[in-house]
């Protein structure tokens, strides 16, 4: 047994084939990925790792298999499980990660290729494991699968604890060792048991509070744009490829990005924190529908017609258009009067929180400061944003002043 001090549970009881796995590369490498990429740019202090979640996974999957009452092989497997579901992350966590799936066509979850092979595959077969079955897991599958990758998992629980803990905002806070403590299974279902509406609640609502204040702030998306651009290029003017890529940690793209030519003022600019600005910033209804719909070639042909428009190099302009909101938390089931209930059929909460999301939703449009004048006004013409019946909050120098303690 390995017994881990972690800032957010304690102490960590790390027994069998988890503590095994501990010292294998593959999960070593997630000391090197940190947990909220660009966020860092934002909180100073949200330097956490994908290790130290790891981890925070494993013990909450611990506690829910025992309050579940699984045991033996089948709750060895979610324990490996738990400790491997985030080996597939590329550098950065989520930052590039559909950069990624364009040219391999995994997600971060696909780990079938990570374990099935190597020194993780050696560890699970010693502990008769079956390293399939395992990827299975961390990918969702089956009932036990729900307990690391479903609507009421414990990767949920982990990060929007110890993202608020190392962001400092309170927003996250939620009572993990009750929901824990609430799961069960009905039908095949792993659900909440009676009495906790309300505790299904606090998951929804923590996770709709991090969204704009953490995970989608304006400078941190402005980076993560900055940074995915430069790792796209990296691609096509190196001999990097997307699998290789897909191994780095943050350090070593980071490198990588410094010394190819093509990329290399993007990377000064990251390591100075030089960011672009916001030259447009629209909602939801502003956006007509095939740009609320575009695909990433069809956002790149935008950049350039923006960037013509505005007479500026078409490496100063940056349009990012984020996925429709969606609340996957609102799928989630609860036990009400003996009847399995979805929390979006019993919860007044979930429409409002969902036309909260559509209205914290925002097109950006990014470039530098001393471009970003011409490039607003260029992509407001050339995107058909409508400023005339919905809102475009406009930030560009001299147009419109904000004091924001983070830019």
């Amino acid at each position: 047994m390995t017994t881990i001090k972690d800032s957010v549970h304690d102490h960590i009881a790390v027994t069998g084939v988890a503590a095994a796995l501990l010292d294998t590369p593959p999960v070593q490498r997630l000391r090197r990925i940190s947990q909220l990429g660009t966020v860092t740019y934002v909180y100073p202090s949200a330097n956490h790792t994908r290790f130290e979640h790891s981890l925070g996974v494993y013990h909450l999957a611990d506690e829910a298999l025992s309050h579940l009452g699984v045991e033996g092989q089948q709750a060895e497997r979610v324990r490996a499980a738990a400790i491997l579901h985030d080996v597939g992350h590329a550098p950065y966590s989520h930052n590039i990660e559909g950069l990624i799936y364009r040219r391999t066509g995994k997600y971060h979850d696909d780990v079938d290729d990570l374990v099935g092979s190597g020194p993780v595959a050696r560890v699970l077969t010693d502990h008769g494991l079956n390293p399939d079955r395992v990827a299975g897991l961390v990918a969702g599958e089956g009932e036990l699968g729900q307990v690391v990758s479903g609507e009421l998992d414990v990767d949920r629980m982990d990060y929007l604890v110890r993202d608020a803990h190392h962001t400092g905002v309170p927003y996250g806070t939620i009572d993990a060792e009750r929901l824990v403590r609430s799961l069960r299974f009905v039908d095949g279902d792993l659900v909440l048991d009676e009495g906790n509406v309300q505790t299904a609640e606090s998951l929804l609502l923590a996770r709709a509070l991090m969204n704009p204040t953490v995970y989608s702030h304006h400078v941190a998306r402005i980076a993560k744009a900055m940074l995915r651009r430069a790792t796209e290029r990296l691609l096509v003017h190196t001999d990097t490829t997307a699998a290789e890529l897909r191994r780095m940690d943050d350090a070593g793209l980071r490198v990588a990005l410094r010394e190819c030519e093509r990329t290399a003022a993007l990377a000064h600019r990251l390591d100075r924190r030089d960011l672009y600005k916001r030259a447009v910033w629209a909602e939801m209804a502003a956006v007509p529908d095939d740009l609320l719909d575009a695909d990433r070639e069809a956002v790149a042909e935008t950049e350039r017609a923006v960037a013509d428009a505005a007479n500026v190099d078409p490496d100063a302009v940056v349009v990012d258009v984020p996925d429709r909101p969606e609340m996957a938390e609102s799928s989630s089931r609860v036990l009400v009067n003996g009847e399995v209930r979805r929390l979006s059929e019993q919860s007044t909460l979930v429409s409002a929180l969902r036309a909260a999301q559509r209205d914290q939703w925002r097109l950006g449009v990014y470039a530098p400061a001393e471009a970003a004048e011409r490039v607003g006004d260029a992509a407001v013409r050339e995107l058909g944003l409508d400023i005339e019946d919905a809102r475009v909050r406009d930030v560009r120098p001299g147009i419109h002043a904000t004091l924001d303690e983070f830019e």
